[in-house]
Order: C-alpha cells, then structure tokens, then sequence
C-alpha cells in the first residue's frame, strides 16, 4: 500500500501553491533522472525513493487557462477583473479555462503513476470516481460525460448537464500534478464570466446548489479523502 503525504494547506494565493507543486514535482523528476542516468545498475521505478503528496487549498478567487486553452473564453477584460477582485494565470495543465476559489475543494496529487498505474486514463477516471463516490454520500448521482473530463449531473439529458467537478493534470515522468476542483459552497456567478472548461451551454453547479444547503467544508474533505485512499489503495 502506498503512502501518500498530505497536507491541508487552507486557503492561499494561487501561483504560490503552484510554485509548491512545481518544487515537489521536480525533487520526484530529479530523483528519476538521477537513476536513470546511473547506468551502472537497472533501477525498478519502484525503488526510486519518490514521494507521493496530496494538497488540498481553498485558492483566493483565480481563472486558470489550461496550455491549450482559448483566451477568447475569458469574457471579461482585465481591468473588470482586476476591480472584482479575480486574478488570472495561464498554466501548464491540460484543459481549458476554470475557476477557483472560497468554498470550493481543490486537491492536487503530485503521485508517482509508476507505482501505481502508468496510464493516464485511468488516473482521470480514478479521480473522478473519488468525487462520484463522494457525491453519493450526500445523496447525489456523480457521473462521467463522454469526451468531458470532470464530473457531472444529467450529462445525458440535454439542457440539464451541469459539471460539479473540473480536472485538469500535467504528468511529467509518470509523475503527476495540478487535478481536480470540487465544487461545495462555490460562489457560481464567478463562472458567468468564462466558458467553464470551454464548453458553451452547459451549467456549473455546486453540493450546496444542488442540496439547497451550506455544506461543512471540513466534513466534504474527510469523505473526500477516505475515498481517495479507497480509489487509490493508498493511505493518506
């Protein structure tokens, strides 16, 4: 069983979260590429003394633009956002344009697929297990919409898919990071001013939309990290 650390970092600014995540994922890469290097002697990955981490953080309120994303799907200019309050980065995940921020669950693993799985389809899918069992916890059906990574309610009756969950990943060396943002109590009129995801018609929902109640952020996280350590065969 693989030990994960975790870390509950609260509520912080965006880019120095992602410059953690940048230090953590490149002590796992050098330690790769130190081995591998070493042609002396055959290393299994799986005695490469990597670390595996899984952050939580509530950002200050941010638009996150994925490497391939559109800048035409943010809909505000800069001084609106400036005057609200939202700053801006373009990063280097997969996906399109998200929100994050209070009252919304963001969970980064920085995990080592080679000891694991080195298939990047099933870590998306593992992840969005996470949060679909999660969600049924509270009652609600969790699921997957074909080609949107992420997850959903009702994405297949049309005019009434809503998306609760974004992920976004990069994976260097079999080595993860960036992943999911889980929305609880989300203030939702922050995503009036992109395309969520770049994905037009389509809704953005939160547990306490969907509950018509405030959730208790801290309850969210444990039944989000118990199924972590369920998805993953891991322990936190």
């Amino acid at each position: 069983m693989q030990q994960i650390l975790f870390e509950d970092l609260g509520r912080r600014p965006y880019k120095e979260i992602w410059d953690y995540q940048e230090s953590l994922l490149k002590k796992n890469t050098d330690l790769k590429a130190v081995a591998r290097l070493d042609n002396t002697v055959t290393v299994s990955p799986a005695d490469i003394s990597t670390t595996h981490h899984l952050l939580f953080v509530e950002h200050d309120p941010v638009y996150t633009l994925g490497k391939s994303g559109k800048e035409s799907h943010v809909l505000i200019s800069e001084e609106e956002r400036a005057a609200k309050g939202i700053e801006y980065f373009h990063i280097n995940r997969g996906g399109d344009i998200t929100f994050h921020g209070p009252g919304q669950i963001v969970g980064y693993p920085i995990i080592d697929l080679e000891k694991f799985k080195t298939d990047l389809g099933w870590y998306l899918r593992s992840l969005e297990e996470v949060i679909i069992l999660t969600m049924s916890e509270y009652g609600l059906k969790g699921d997957r919409s074909p080609g949107e990574t992420g997850v959903w309610l009702d994405p297949d009756n049309k005019g009434k898919e809503r998306k609760i969950c974004a992920m976004g990943i990069k994976c260097s060396r079999w080595i993860t990071m960036h992943g999911f943002a889980f929305n609880v109590n989300t203030d939702l009129n922050y995503f009036n001013y992109i395309i969520p995801c770049g994905i037009e018609n389509k809704q953005v929902t939160s547990l306490q939309k969907e509950l018509g109640r405030e959730l208790d952020l801290e309850e969210v996280k444990e039944k989000v990290k118990g199924n972590f350590e369920k998805v993953f065969g891991c322990e936190l």
